[in-house]
C-alpha cells in the first residue's frame, strides 16, 4: 500500500485499542469496588434486580432490629409481671394465715393488713411505673379501645387485634348451641312426710365441688331442705329451690365440667307414694309444680343414684369456630385474639339463645410491633396488655357482689380484720390466674413470635444478601484474568499501533 491521506491499519489498531483500554479500566474498576455491576451500563437487568435486593436488605435488616427492640420491651413488661406474681403469692400467704382467726390477735391481724396495704400500693406502682423510653407498658397504654359493647355479654378480654390505619373490627358471636347448667328435680310429694317419726329421709347429692350425705327427720318442709342444700354449696356446687312437690336442684355454674348427682340412700317410707323420684331437667325447664306428670321420672334411678351434665356453649367469633368451656367463648387468629363471656340473665340471655350477638367493636390500642420487612398488616404483630392496678385484676362475683383485688385494702369490705376472707381468697386466685395468664401469652409472643422471627428474618438475609453479592460482586478470579488479558492486549495494540503509523514513511522511500 502506498497510499498515505488514510491509513486504515492505524484506524483498526487505534479503535482495537480504545476497546482494550475500556476493558482495562472496566477490569480495573471492578477490582477497586469489588463490584461487577457499578452503574446501569454494566448490566441494566442485573442493576435493577441488585438495587431491588438492596431495598429489601435494607427493609429486613430493619424488621431484625424492630423485632430485638420489641423483646427488650417485652422482656421489661415481663419482669414488672414477675415482681407481681410474687407480690400476689405474699398476699395469699398473708389471707391465709389471717383466716386463722383462733390463733391470731387482733394486733396481729392490723399488722397482716398493714403489709396487704403496702403491697396492694406496690402493686400499683409497678403497673404504673414499668416503662420503655418513658412509655408505660403495664397500665393500660397497650390494652384496646372497645366501643358499643352489647349489654347481653358479660365481660370480654381482648388478647390481640390487627387493624389497619383508622380502622375499627367488630366483634360478632354467632350462638349455635346454648349453655346448659346440670339440673335434676327431686320429687317428695311435698313435705317429708315419712313413715314414722324416727325414720330419717337421707340423700346423697355431688357436685363439681364435692359431695355431701344429708339426713332429714319426717316433717322437715320443703324449705328447709333447700336452705340445708345451700349451706353446702360452696362445698358442693349444686344450690337448691323448693318448687310445689320437690326440689330442683342446680348445678352453680354452667358447661361440661359442671353436673349434679343425687342418690336417695334411704327413702325413710316416703317411696311408697306413686309420684317420688328423679328427674332430669335441663336449663329450658321452668320451675316444676307437679312432678307426677313428666316422662323423664326416674324412680329406679333415684336409689341408684341419677347424674345430669351440663353443656358447653358452642358458637363461632367472626366466621372462626370458637373454643368453648362454660358460657366462655374464644378465638386466637393472626388478626384477633378474644375471650367473651356470654350473658346468662337479662332480656336476652345469649348464652342460653341461639343466634348473633353483636359483641362489640375494637376502635384501636393494642401494642403494634412491625416484624416484616413490608409495611403492611400481614407483617405487623399486634397484643394487648391490660392494666394490672389492684383496682383492675381478680374480679371475682361472689354472692352476687363482684370484688376485685383493691377490695382487699384497709376498710373495704375484703380487709383481713373483720372482711370476707372466703371472698378474699377467690379474688386473689383469680388476680394469680389473671398475672400468670398475661404472663404466659407474652411468653409465648417473645418466645414463639419473636424469637421464631428474628430467626426466619435471620437467614432471609443472609440469603437475600447471597441474592445480591450473585448479581452485584465481582468474581475477583475472573477479573484478575480479565485484567491480565486486557493489559497484554493494551500493551500489544499500542505497538501494532506504533507499526501502523510508520508504515506510510516508506513512501519517502519513492522520493528517493
Amino acid at each position: 500500500m502506498s497510499r498515505i491521506n488514510s491509513n486504515v491499519q492505524s484506524l483498526i489498531a487505534q479503535r482495537v485499542l480504545g476497546h482494550n483500554n475500556r476493558a482495562l479500566s472496566q477490569s480495573l474498576e471492578r477490582l477497586s469496588t469489588g463490584l461487577r455491576i457499578n452503574r446501569g451500563f454494566d448490566d441494566p437487568a442485573g442493576l435493577i434486580a441488585s438495587e431491588n435486593l438492596r431495598a429489601e436488605k435494607t427493609a429486613l435488616d430493619a424488621a431484625i432490629r424492630n423485632a430485638e427492640r420489641a423483646e427488650q420491651v417485652v422482656n421489661i413488661a415481663e419482669g414488672g409481671l414477675q415482681e407481681l406474681s410474687g407480690l400476689l403469692n405474699e398476699l395469699e400467704s398473708l389471707v391465709t394465715s389471717s383466716a386463722n382467726t383462733a390463733g391470731l390477735s387482733r394486733e396481729e391481724l392490723e399488722a397482716n393488713q398493714l403489709q396487704i396495704d403496702s403491697i396492694l400500693q406496690t402493686i400499683d406502682r409497678i403497673a404504673s411505673a414499668t416503662s420503655f423510653q418513658g412509655t408505660r407498658l403495664l397500665n393500660g397504654n397497650f390494652d384496646y379501645d372497645s366501643s358499643n359493647v352489647s349489654a347481653d355479654i358479660d365481660g370480654f378480654k381482648i388478647n390481640g387485634a390487627k387493624l389497619g390505619f383508622n380502622d375499627t373490627l367488630d366483634v360478632n358471636v354467632l350462638v349455635t348451641q346454648s349453655a346448659q347448667i346440670g339440673g335434676l328435680f327431686l320429687s317428695t310429694a311435698g313435705n317429708l312426710d315419712l313413715a314414722t317419726s324416727t325414720d330419717q329421709f337421707v340423700i346423697e347429692l355431688a357436685g363439681a365441688k364435692g359431695a355431701r350425705e344429708l339426713s332429714f327427720a319426717s316433717g322437715t318442709q320443703l324449705t328447709e331442705v333447700a336452705d340445708a342444700v345451700n349451706a353446702f354449696t360452696e362445698v358442693t356446687g349444686v344450690s337448691a329451690t323448693a318448687s310445689g312437690t320437690g326440689l330442683r336442684l342446680d348445678s352453680t355454674g354452667f358447661g361440661d365440667d359442671e353436673f349434679v348427682s343425687v342418690k336417695i340412700v334411704d327413702d325413710g317410707g316416703i317411696g311408697t307414694a306413686a309420684n317420688i323420684g328423679v328427674y332430669d331437667l335441663d336449663a329450658t325447664d321452668t320451675a316444676i309444680a307437679d312432678a307426677a306428670g313428666h316422662t323423664d321420672f326416674n324412680s329406679t334411678a333415684a336409689a341408684n343414684g341419677l347424674t345430669d351434665l351440663g353443656q358447653d356453649v358452642q358458637a363461632t367469633i367472626n366466621g372462626i369456630v370458637a373454643v368453648t368451656q362454660g358460657v366462655e367463648a374464644s378465638i386466637n387468629t393472626d388478626f384477633l385474639n378474644i375471650e367473651i363471656i356470654l350473658g346468662t340473665t337479662g332480656g336476652n340471655p345469649n348464652a342460653l339463645n341461639l343466634g348473633q350477638v353483636n359483641a362489640l367493636t375494637i376502635t384501636g390500642g393494642g401494642a403494634d410491633f412491625q416484624l416484616a420487612s413490608q409495611v403492611d398488616i400481614q407483617g405487623k404483630v399486634s397484643v394487648g396488655v391490660a392494666n394490672v392496678a389492684a383496682r383492675n385484676v381478680g374480679r371475682s362475683i361472689v354472692g352476687g357482689n363482684a370484688y376485685f383485688l383493691a377490695d382487699l385494702g384497709g376498710g373495704q369490705s375484703l380487709n383481713v380484720i373483720d372482711g370476707d376472707l372466703n371472698a378474699a381468697d377467690a379474688v386473689i386466685a383469680e388476680s394469680i390466674k389473671e398475672i400468670n395468664s398475661l404472663r404466659g401469652r407474652i411468653g409465648a409472643f417473645q418466645k414463639n413470635t419473636i424469637g421464631a422471627t428474628i430467626r426466619s428474618l435471620g437467614v432471609a438475609f443472609e440469603n437475600t444478601t447471597a441474592a445480591e453479592s450473585a448479581i452485584r460482586d465481582s468474581d475477583f478470579a475472573e477479573e484478575t484474568a480479565q485484567l491480565t488479558r486486557a493489559q497484554i492486549l493494551v500493551s500489544s495494540t499500542t505497538n501494532v499501533l506504533g507499526i501502523a503509523n510508520s508504515q506510510p514513511q516508506n513512501v519517502l522511500q519513492l522520493l528517493g
